[in-house]
């Protein structure tokens, strides 16, 4: 896929736990472990604008979009 999630990066920096941000976001730390992997298709943008909120950082700094197998992109439309 070639949306890269970057949220372990952002808990590095923010010196933040997953439990932390978990508890804040009202998710299970096993669905933000999905999430930091990368193994989920799609977040709301309620969850993401929680998740910004906490870690005071944009959208961009979570997600990077690296060009690559574009026919998985055409699998999931």
């Amino acid at each position: 896929m070639p949306i890269i999630v970057r949220l372990d990066l952002m808990l590095a920096k923010r010196k933040v736990r997953s439990r932390e941000l978990a508890a804040h976001v009202g998710i299970t730390e096993q669905n933000l472990s999905l999430l930091k992997g990368g193994k989920v298709r799609g977040i709301r943008f309620a969850t993401l604008a929680l998740i910004c909120e906490f870690l005071e950082c944009q959208p961009g700094d979570l997600l990077e979009y690296l060009p690559g197998d574009e026919q998985e992109v055409d699998d999931a439309l």
